[in-house]
């Protein structure tokens, strides 16, 4: 996993044979040829980068190696909610809320991340989205998200929200999941 999830014997791999970890870098660069850079990460793809969530697996293997993502403080202090949404319903401990927070925090602070910036201009662009998209309703979160996915200039959004999902495909952003 590209975001250090450390593996207990129960839930360790078995080292994938030559012609497996072909077909995986062929199935890792189409994933990525299909998701042109910069790519925006939402709440919900950035905690599945860090959590044993449905999904988590094929999207860490789809950003592995990218240097090209982009993670907001929102979605930061999104990700804070819900670990602490999980610490209460015993799904993790507190220790792993805490080393997930401080990764989350020092891979943006350290540059492993590039930061996209919730600024003025990025709250009138998700104010100018909320009053023309309303095919898609959005939320006001998920109407920043968009806003600074497409102020930094992203050509990819990664959510696992299928309302803003269907909005940044909308303003022309590739979408993963698709």
């Amino acid at each position: 996993m590209l975001h250090s999830r450390r593996r207990s014997p129960e839930n360790a791999r078995i080292a994938p044979r030559p012609r497996a970890r072909a077909a995986v870098r062929e199935r890792r660069a189409a994933y990525q040829a299909a998701l042109p850079g910069p790519l925006y990460c939402d709440t919900s793809a950035l905690v599945k980068l860090y959590l044993p969530e449905p999904g988590s697996d094929e999207l860490n293997r789809l950003v592995e190696g990218r240097v090209d993502l982009l993670v907001s403080d929102l979605a930061v202090t999104e990700a804070a909610s819900a670990l602490s949404r999980a610490l209460r319903e015993g799904s993790i401990t507190e220790a792993i809320a805490r080393r997930v927070h401080q990764a989350v925090v020092g891979r943006l602070d350290e540059g492993v991340y590039r930061r996209a910036e919730l600024t003025r201009d990025v709250h009138r662009r998700a104010e100018q989205f909320l009053l023309r998209l309303v095919a898609t309703p959005l939320r006001a979160a998920d109407a920043l998200h968009l806003a600074l996915a497409t102020t930094a200039r992203a050509a990819s959004l990664a959510s696992f929200d299928a309302r803003l999902g269907a909005a940044a495909r909308a303003v022309g952003l590739a979408v993963y999941p698709s």
